[in-house]
């Protein structure tokens, strides 16, 4: 099983029962395809960047679970059809993925601890014999 987080957009209108039917709906696609949810998370309302469906607004849901291409194709054929989606967009994640700050860090940390060790060879070689 891979894991994914998909990311939607809903009609800024919608009551408290619909948001909550869809995110059942989403919930029992996963459900059925033996996936696992490990998180949705109500982003709320923002902005949008350019209108969707002459909607200026919209609210985020966040979703993060673990599943097979056939659970990513299911789901996104149901938000495909549902009005009350604006957008989504599903990222598969990779394994153990590094944040490149992180990995800038760890480069730094790694040149200077070869510089280090270079400079107490180099200090070995030239020290005056005795």
């Amino acid at each position: 099983m891979r894991k994914y987080e998909t990311i939607y957009i809903v009609h800024p209108d919608l009551g408290d029962e619909d948001i909550k039917a869809l995110s059942e709906k989403v919930q029992d696609v996963i459900a059925s395809f033996k996936g696992e949810c490990y998180r949705l998370e109500d982003w709320g309302m923002r902005k949008l960047a350019y209108p969707l469906k002459k909607q200026a607004r919209g609210r985020y849901f966040y979703l993060n679970f673990e599943g097979n291409p056939a659970l990513i194709a299911e789901l996104e054929r149901r938000l495909r059809l549902d009005d009350k989606v604006l957008r989504y967009q599903s990222v598969k994640l990779e394994k153990d993925v590094v944040a490149p700050a992180a990995a800038a860090e760890k480069a730094v940390a790694e040149v200077s601890a070869e510089t280090s060790v270079s400079e107490a060879a180099a200090s070995e070689t030239t020290a005056p014999a005795e």
